[in-house]
């Protein structure tokens, strides 16, 4: 999936084509990269949900954007899947 940004990007004819095309940018998601994190407690202190992200939470919008038609008219967007940190 690929963010788009504007006419001249290269997904604009995909999107011409009647395809979506969209970004998923994760926040902190509990995995083995994010197991030892130092700062564990202050990066929860910043997100709102209080907690890391599940794999299986990113791969279910990742399901939804690919396969549910109620996700046929989401096109051109990066959706933020992060418990809300980017708004806190």
């Amino acid at each position: 999936m690929l963010g788009v940004r504007g006419r001249g990007h290269p997904a604009h004819g995909l999107i011409a084509a009647r395809r979506t095309v969209n970004a998923v940018a994760p926040g902190f998601i509990a995995t083995d990269m994010t197991a030892d994190i130092k700062a564990a407690e202050e990066i929860l202190k910043l997100i709102p949900l209080g907690r890391y992200g599940q794999p299986e939470e990113v791969a279910g919008l990742i399901r939804f954007l690919a396969a549910d038609a109620a996700a046929a008219y989401i096109t051109g967007q990066v959706i933020n899947i992060d418990g809300g940190m980017v708004m806190a």
